[in-house]
């Protein structure tokens, strides 16, 4: 009797919440463990390699034996490891310490900083600039601050999540044209003409099919509807363009793209941060209003020697963002001579389209076996159908680097089917 009362008498009302703890998280176990499940079973798990050597053309993969040839970095031009980058943030690191420890506006604005969005806008020939923790930050900020419900925003189908995540949390109208169609782009800005201002926001470069936005295009139809273009620049900035400042400079169109975002995490150095440039007086209200730049620690200052240090030597030579264009000349010719079907247009972004998710994937592995590090691309990344081996080529790597890519391409795309 004594036993069945205690176990029939009620949970004290700390058990209670202990047992409602453990069984919410039970439920959630089980939700996330079934979605896993999911991406496991449509094969498009993503593993991450571990590099145990600096980032460059020829690298060090743990499991892999010697060195690896790496075609999938964003180090578009080689400055990742370059010496003088290096040195130039270990001079930084010294000098001002690792980190701010604050936010920009308390006490986290040195000299550096400001050296370093001068040296920005001066590169793009713009009024002012704002550093950021990454571009994704950047994204995140703009529209928010400068778009209100009076606003529209016009944005293509295929710009980064960034771009896409920032427009989802502005209050602005908001309009996605079809990809690169300036058809219903210009359809769109005719039902956006009742807002107080337009804005146009594309990739410059779409970083997923190596395809170049239709800039003068989009500059002319925004002239013509009284728009304003914005341009995600972080797949473009260092090596498109006469002296790498971007798309808008190889379309000649400079001065008709009003605001720029782009990233120090690719062809500057590689390390962190994002930026803004534009009119002084965007510049000023992002100071007082971006959440990402008022609420995150500023770039430490070895990140931001870094980034300034590779500003420089691209304003002193365009020599290194110019060898960009022969090499990815030679490995699309190449690739698309041994039978490969390869997106985009001359642009150091090169996917070798596959379509199936599981074939990209054990494609990449079987390069990564014969000395190649690349990585396939399947969904949510691209759209289920197009999955792909997305190659990138940088300025340091060499002809016989390129060639070796080729030759495995072609080896185990015949062994799994991709190549007759």
């Amino acid at each position: 009797m004594w036993g069945r009362r205690l176990l029939s008498s009620p949970l004290s009302p700390g058990r209670c919440r202990a047992y409602r703890a453990r069984a919410a998280l039970a439920q959630l176990s089980h939700v996330l463990e079934a979605e896993l499940e999911s991406i496991r079973g449509a094969g498009t798990w993503k593993s991450e390699r571990v590099i145990t050597s600096k980032q460059g053309p020829h690298i060090h993969v743990e499991g892999s034996r010697g060195g690896i040839l790496n075609f999938c970095a964003n180090n578009y031009l080689g400055l990742s490891s370059h010496p003088e980058v290096i040195r130039s943030g270990l001079e930084a690191l010294e000098k001002f310490g690792a980190g701010l420890s604050s936010v920009r506006f308390i006490c986290g604005t040195q000299n550096i900083h400001k050296n370093l969005e001068e040296k920005i806008s001066r590169f793009h020939q713009r009024e002012d600039a704002i550093l950021y923790a990454s571009c994704f930050d950047a994204n995140a900020g703009i529209f928010e601050a400068l778009l209100t419900p009076e606003d529209a925003v016009l944005s293509d189908e295929l710009n980064h999540a960034s771009i896409i995540d920032g427009i989802r949390l502005c209050k602005a109208n908001k309009y996605r044209y079809k990809h690169m169609d300036m058809q219903d782009l210009e359809a769109k800005l005719q039902a956006a003409q009742k807002h107080r201002l337009r804005l146009v926001a594309t990739d410059g470069a779409f970083s997923m099919d190596g395809d170049i936005a239709p800039l003068k295009e989009i500059c002319s139809l925004a002239q013509k509807y009284q728009a304003l273009v914005f341009i995600d620049e972080c797949h473009a900035t260092g090596f498109l363009g006469p002296n790498g400042r971007g798309t808008d400079e190889l379309l000649g169109v400079m001065d008709q793209v009003d605001i720029v975002n782009s990233t120090l995490g690719k062809a500057l150095g590689g390390a962190a941060g994002g930026y803004t440039t534009g009119p002084k007086a965007l510049i000023d209200l992002l100071r007082q209003r971006s959440r990402p730049y008022l609420f995150s620690n500023s770039l430490p200052p070895a990140v931001v020697g870094c980034a300034s240090k590779a500003l420089d030597l691209l304003m002193e030579s365009n020599a290194i963002a110019q060898s960009m264009v022969a090499k990815t000349r030679r490995f699309r010719s190449k690739m698309a001579a041994a039978g490969f079907s390869i997106s985009g247009n001359d642009h150091p972004i090169c996917p070798v389209m596959l379509g199936e998710a599981r074939l990209a994937s054990v494609m990449a592995d079987d390069m990564l076996e014969r000395g190649i590090y690349v990585i396939g691309f399947s969904y949510p990344v691209v759209p289920k159908g197009k999955a792909r081996i997305r190659v990138q080529i940088s300025a340091v790597h060499s002809e016989d680097d390129i060639d070796r890519c080729v030759e495995a391409f072609t080896e185990v795309g015949r062994k799994h089917g991709a190549l007759p």
